[in-house]
Formats: structure tokens, sequence, C-alpha cells
């Protein structure tokens, strides 16, 4: 079987990584379609697997508006020049690229607020498949697996840490440290979003000083950190994960970061303007798992980093509920898998229901932190 991914994302490549070298291995051909953002083709590089890349464009919503014509007809040519059986993807440049060549396609989506991309994409893909916590309902074609997508990369099964990785960051053993994780909002769905201002950026990073070293993580590089008491993380990207899982608390106003940090069992604050009534299943369920916190004001983002920081058995703590909260959930790199050696026909594989007939998760009261 001949199968092609799309990575648009540095989080894609995560996704994919490990189904992508297990397939190989298998003797089936693979080839990864790359957009050149952000850190993508780095990492694509560091794990030495198979790619090309259809396009580039900055963090900004124009430098990717601009480019769309011509990303799509260079992913077409080279999807017909690969003759795929079947396509993986997250939106339209994998639903799109499959009709155009006639190859079915399947998407893995986590994000309800991405409206457009769904009504663009769904329509054309064999199977859609989302977390259990997805509370839109995409159609009949769209099942459900028990967990995240960082499921892929960060399941007990599949990810191992890094001993080595204080050594690297330049911390002492018993070094406290906090990542702060800021998002570029470039994407189509961060249309009318934001985070931390530049304000409210220097206000963070001056409390969480006094209790921690800080390491910021800028995807959109506008940080100037010269007269900040914070580094910048200088590692390659794919060692985020392991400074993560070492790391005493992860600040973010972004999202994906914060799920893996949670299933790394690292005490996470998100504060941005997709929290509230109307947020994503996946945060909403992590919080009443009481592995992160969903805040909205930078005094609250402040009081719950200094909670956090204060308490002797935090990490204890959100090690015991990571390990319960995993503990039914998929090792997603094995769904991908069998996806795509049952060509996309999902019907008859075990980890996935349609949607609407699995279990909702059961929410849970808030605590305070430190108790269980």
């Amino acid at each position: 079987m001949r199968y092609l991914f799309f990575t648009n994302t540095p989080a894609h490549v995560h996704l994919y990584k490990h189904a992508v070298q297990r397939l190989r291995d298998q003797g089936h051909e693979v080839l990864i379609l790359a957009r050149d953002y952000t850190c993508t083709v780095d990492l694509l590089e560091w794990y030495d697997l198979p790619y090309e890349v259809y396009g580039s464009c900055g963090t900004t919503k124009g430098s990717l508006l601009s480019r769309l014509p011509a990303h799509y007809a260079r992913a077409i040519r080279l999807a017909l020049r690969f003759d795929p059986d079947l396509v993986f993807g997250m939106g339209g440049y994998a639903a799109h690229t499959g009709a155009v060549v006639g190859t079915p396609t399947v998407l893995f989506i986590d994000s309800e607020p991405a409206s457009f991309d769904h009504t663009i994409s769904t329509p054309f893909a064999r199977t859609i498949i989302t977390p259990n916590t997805f509370r839109k309902n995409l159609g009949e074609r769209h099942y459900v697996f028990p967990g995240f997508k960082e499921c892929a990369y960060l399941h007990p099964e599949i990810y191992e840490p890094n001993s080595t990785i204080r050594d690297r960051l330049g911390v002492e053993e018993d070094e406290p440290y906090v990542i702060l994780r800021l998002n570029a909002f470039g994407s189509q769905h961060d249309v009318g979003k934001e985070g931390f201002t530049g304000s409210a950026r220097r206000h963070v990073v001056e409390r969480l000083d006094e209790y921690a070293t800080v390491l910021v993580s800028d995807e959109g590089d506008g940080t100037d950190l010269e007269k900040l008491p914070a580094r910048p993380f200088d590692l390659h990207p794919a060692l985020m994960h392991d400074a993560l899982a070492e790391a005493e608390l992860l600040v973010a106003d972004t999202q994906t970061m914060v799920t893996e940090a949670a299933l790394l069992g690292t005490p996470a604050i998100r504060s941005n303007s997709f929290v509230g009534d109307d947020d994503m299943g996946n945060f909403v369920e992590l919080e009443n798992q009481r592995l992160i916190h969903n805040v909205t004001s930078v005094a609250d983002v402040v009081d719950q980093s200094r909670a956090l920081l204060d308490s002797d058995d935090v990490g204890e703590t959100w090690q015991r509920r990571r390990d319960a909260f995993l503990a039914d959930k998929a090792n997603l790199t094995n769904v991908i898998v069998d996806v795509a050696t049952a060509d996309g026909r999902v019907g008859g594989l075990e980890a996935l229901c349609r949607f609407g007939r699995s279990s909702k998760p059961t929410p849970a009261g808030s605590v305070g932190v430190g108790s269980d």
C-alpha cells in the first residue's frame, strides 16, 4: 500500500511520526507532504521521515491566504506523482487533494472552532476521526476514539523520557523551571482570538521568576526577553516534550502544549480567549480531571501559578491523576496503523465507534490544588 500524510504544523508531525515509521517497517510506501511552517520541516528532518514540501507560510493569517493557490497546485502535483492508496490529514489540503487525485481520505480532527475547515473538508472524507470529547457532530462518517490526538506520541506505551534533558537545558537537578508558551495566533481558527499581550507577558514572567527559572517558547518570536528575567527555550523543538515532562509548570496561551503537559503529568495553566462556556471539549475534560486550569485573566494565571509552585506534593498528585486518566485511553498510533491497513474503512475496528454512541466523560467537581 501507498500512504500519503499531510503535516501542516509541527503538531501534525508528532501525530503521525510513529505510525509512518511503523508502516514503513511493514513494507508500505509512505510520503509526507509538509508545509514549511515554524519548525515542521526541522522535526521531519530530526525524525528522518520521508517528505516533500508543498509550500511555506509565516505565522500571520495573510501569509497563508496569499499562498493557498500555489500550495494546492504543488500538493496535487506531488500527490499525483506518488499515486497514494490512502490520504491522511486534518483538513482541506488533505481532503481536496485526495478528491482531485481520486484517493480516499481519512481526516483526524480535534478542534471544534475550525467550522469553516470542517465545512469544506469533511464532505470529501471517507472517514472522520476525532477524540470522544469532541462536541460537534461531523456526519455519518464521524468516528471517535478514547483519548486525544496527543495519545499518538505521549501515550505511556509510546513516550520514553529523556534522562539528559536537564543537562541540555543547563538547569540543575533540583532547580525548578517553568515553561511559558506563547501562541502566534496565525491559524484560520484563531481569527478574533488572542492570548497574552506584551504587558501581560512581562507581568507573568516577573511573577513566575519569583519561584522558578522561566523558559520562554514563543511561536511568533515577538517577545523581547532582553529586559525580562527569562531566557528562551533554545533546544531543538523535538526536545520540547522532554523539557515539558521535567518542568514544574506550563503556562500557555496556546492549545496543543497544554494537552501535552497534561498527558505528561505536568501541571498546566491555559489562558486565552477560547476559554469560556464554548471551550473545546478536550480542555473541558482535562480540567474536569484536574490536570489543567483554564483561566481568563492574568491575575488568575499568577494566583494559580503561585498556588501550584508553593505546593510540595503537586508533582506526585499530577502523576497519579495522569496515570489514572490514561489508563483507558487508546494508543492512537496503533489506531492510525489499523485505519491505514483497513484502507480507511473503520467500521470493524474495536478502538473506534460512531459519534454519539460512546459514553461521554463525566464532569468532575473542582478541587483545591494538592488535593486528590
